[in-house]
């Protein structure tokens, strides 16, 4: 199945036998055979000349194949210098001439059929109507619109050399700040896109779109300054905690099952308040992710606690636990395996 530019490429090549075939450029006799011929090309590309469809997504007109092609003869003419003006001395260099009023004229309406194709959201084949526009007559609006039609691939870094190229010919052109405004915004560049507003407004104080575009990423710079200030700060460390992501030492612990006493009564803590404890919930989160939780129950000081509370022996005092050395070791091999992966503040 052809894509869309070889579909662009054979509607045009249709377009161009078929007005061969009416001008008179082709023989009487030759016609049948020619119209069998297009239609074995329409077939073989699936494109229908006569679908008013296909017309509106393919057709070049008002420009045609063969003023396309003029326009690549003289590109070619005017960059490739000829023998004679290769041997010829310095005074007698030739300086490529200004555009034409035939110039400019097709160039304008290059530039009209690849607006026409931005609408239709064609940006690729809007694209080549204004590259060959660009060909004809260097003019800051078509540089602009390219811009837009770069935009619209995402192809911002195009964009952006775009909208520069417009203000280069025409500094005072207020529509090139948009769109170099909108491209830097686009990749994230929001201090570029804030002067490129701002510079827009000073040419064009009035422009509502701009002071809304303006706002945003005015909005969006304060919002990713905000972010990275906080990712330089080092996290604050709860009350007793290990501070930067790790275990709690077991002496906050006790104090958020119930205190020294927790488990002096042989009865078990509130469960219901430990559930709504942000910083244990926090912890138990961590130790079923990074298998903490495993390396707790193979310590034998645990599991014999486990054991007594299974027996009706109750929930040991979390005083003793944090007072027992088997127990504060395991707490700081926990906190030593967290903090390889902790991150420093700035």
């Amino acid at each position: 199945m052809a894509d869309a530019k070889k579909k662009q490429l054979v509607f045009n090549i249709i377009e161009f036998l078929r007005t061969s075939a009416q001008d008179g450029t082709v023989k009487e006799d030759d016609k049948e055979s020619l119209e069998v011929a297009v239609q074995c090309i329409a077939e073989s590309f699936g494109v229908d000349p006569d679908s008013s469809e296909d017309q509106k997504s393919y057709s070049i007109a008002p420009a045609s194949l063969l003023s396309i092609l003029d326009v690549f003869l003289k590109t070619k003419a005017k960059s490739t210098p000829s023998a004679a003006s290769s041997t010829a001395g310095p005074s007698e260099t030739k300086v490529p001439s200004e555009p034409t009023a035939e110039d400019k004229k097709q160039a304008e309406a290059l530039k009209t059929k690849g607006n026409s194709l931005m609408s239709s959201k064609l940006y690729d084949s809007a694209i080549e109507q204004y590259t060959q526009a660009i060909a004809l007559y260097p003019n800051p609006v078509y540089y602009s619109n390219r811009a837009a039609a770069w935009g619209g691939l995402g192809k911002h870094e195009k964009a952006i050399e775009d909208a520069e190229k417009a203000l280069d010919l025409d500094p005072n052109f207020s529509k090139a700040y948009s769109r170099l405004g909108h491209a830097h915004f686009s990749t994230g560049d929001y201090p570029s896109a804030v002067k490129a507003y701002e510079d827009g407004l000073k040419l064009d104080p009035s422009n509502s779109n701009m002071k809304t575009a303006l706002a945003t990423a005015k909005s969006k710079l304060a919002e990713s300054s905000t972010n990275s200030v906080a990712d330089r700060e080092p996290p604050a460390g709860g009350a007793g905690g290990a501070g930067a992501g790790g275990m709690p030492d077991l002496s906050s612990l006790a104090s958020m099952l119930g205190g020294a006493g927790g488990g002096n009564g042989g009865g078990m803590p509130d469960l219901a308040s430990m559930m709504r404890n942000p910083q244990l919930m926090a912890m138990a989160q961590q130790m079923m992710s990074n298998g903490g939780l495993e390396r707790l129950m193979q310590n034998p000081a645990l599991r014999n606690m486990a054991e007594n509370m299974q027996n009706g022996g109750g929930m040991p005092d979390m005083s003793q636990l944090a007072n027992d050395p088997s127990m504060r070791d395991l707490a700081q091999q926990f906190m030593g395996g967290q903090g390889q992966g902790q991150g420093r503040g700035a």
